[in-house]
């Protein structure tokens, strides 16, 4: 995958260790001409309080996977927020993600019976603000990079979203983005730790940048000292059964014929998918051992956007140390944080090709997630 039509993404060099998370070096200002794209689920608090946890996370990973799609596989900078998803597009690639965008939402509507927000907002119009959009690629394998932003403009993208800005308009009913490679085969991953705790972090109006910093790195330090840095996915990668929970939302992805003949066609895949992998048996080029390892190293269950992301699998002992640093953080002025406790998370994977290292595995919560926390971060504004 290479950056958009003007390189730029593919010209920052990646950094691996997580800790280092907030060194403005790593961070580079996106041109003036390239454009922010943001898309969330319109009352995803009341799709969660109705236990369409899959359904949130489906339309959120919908979006990457139809901008990645319309792009040729092109790498470009993306996050996936739970309940929508913000990247970054050069201005040669601008048309393409607005009929991506404008399709994804049609699709959400219809299929998964939600209300999709997505807009297209200028980086010129964010600095406007006074506010800037940085990137850095953080590579949490060899295999491939996530992106990273600061800078606050998301965060301005995504209000302005709201307000009504920038808005694109959301496409004829029956048009259907081009979703090849998004699934979501696997079962809910059980905590092994205690419990999973959805985690985010944003500062607090007029903190300062230096406070914020010292703040998310002591977090960031109390998570890497827990086992395996609470990554909730475990060793020999999440549950599998079959047929798979997700069969639905997968056939509904899908192209072309009914929704029956489709879901047939998803139960075959997955249940010669099933046997492949349960068996541990090489087809090809593709060696299940192999993929399974890269899908725990691919998945992202901690990020960066304006604020820390994480999904861990971690103890009551490190909740409670986390819980005391971001209250204190809190009550100095620092920061606003939202905290969520589950017993599971889940994973929607995108993945165009088995054959390639560079599938990638979004994580959320399966008891609400992302979407909850932020519920909560809100609460502590009001």
């Amino acid at each position: 995958m290479s950056g958009g039509s003007d390189g730029f993404y593919g010209t920052i060099p990646v950094f691996r260790g997580f800790t280092s998370l907030m060194d403005p070096a790593l961070y580079a200002p996106l041109p003036d001409d390239w454009s922010i794209g943001v898309a969330d689920i319109v009352e995803s608090t009341k799709a969660i309080a109705e236990a369409r946890y899959k359904a949130v996370n489906m339309a959120g990973a919908s979006v990457i996977a139809a901008v990645t799609n319309a792009f040729d596989g092109r790498e470009f900078p993306f996050v996936f927020g739970g309940d929508g998803a913000s990247f970054a597009v050069a201005p040669g690639d601008l048309d393409r993600a607005r009929d991506a965008l404008a399709a994804t939402a049609a699709w959400v509507k219809e299929d998964l019976d939600l209300a999709m927000r997505v807009a297209l907002v200028p980086v010129a119009a964010i600095r406007a603000q006074g506010l800037d959009v940085r990137v850095a690629r953080f590579g949490p394998s060899a295999n491939l990079s996530y992106a990273m932003f600061s800078g606050g403009g998301l965060g301005w993208a995504e209000a302005a979203m709201k307000r009504g800005e920038f808005a694109v308009a959301v496409a004829p009913p029956g048009t259907q983005p081009d979703l090849t490679g998004l699934s979501c085969r696997f079962e809910e991953i059980p905590s092994v730790r205690g419990l999973i705790l959805a985690v985010l972090v944003v500062p607090a109006r007029g903190a300062s940048t230096d406070a914020f910093r010292r703040v998310i790195e002591d977090v960031i330090a109390l998570v890497e000292r827990s086992p395996d840095a609470g990554r909730p996915v475990p060793p020999g990668g999440p549950p599998l059964k079959w047929p798979p929970a997700g069969v639905d939302y997968e056939a509904r992805a899908q192209r072309g014929g009914s929704l029956l003949k489709r879901r047939a066609g998803v139960l075959a895949h997955t249940l010669f998918a099933y046997v492949v992998m349960r068996f541990g048996i090489k087809v090809g080029g593709f060696v299940p051992k192999t993929y399974v390892q890269q899908v725990v190293e691919n998945s992202d269950f901690r990020k960066y956007d304006d604020g820390l992301r994480m999904i861990l699998d971690c103890s009551s002992e490190l909740e409670r140390a986390l819980t005391q640093r971001l209250e204190k953080a809190a009550s100095d002025g620092i920061v606003r944080y939202g905290l969520h406790r589950q017993d599971a998370a889940m994973m929607t994977c995108f993945t165009p090709s088995a054959l390639r290292s560079d599938h990638v595995h979004f994580i959320d919560g399966a008891r609400g997630g992302y979407a909850s926390a932020a519920t909560a971060l809100k609460a502590t504004a009001a």
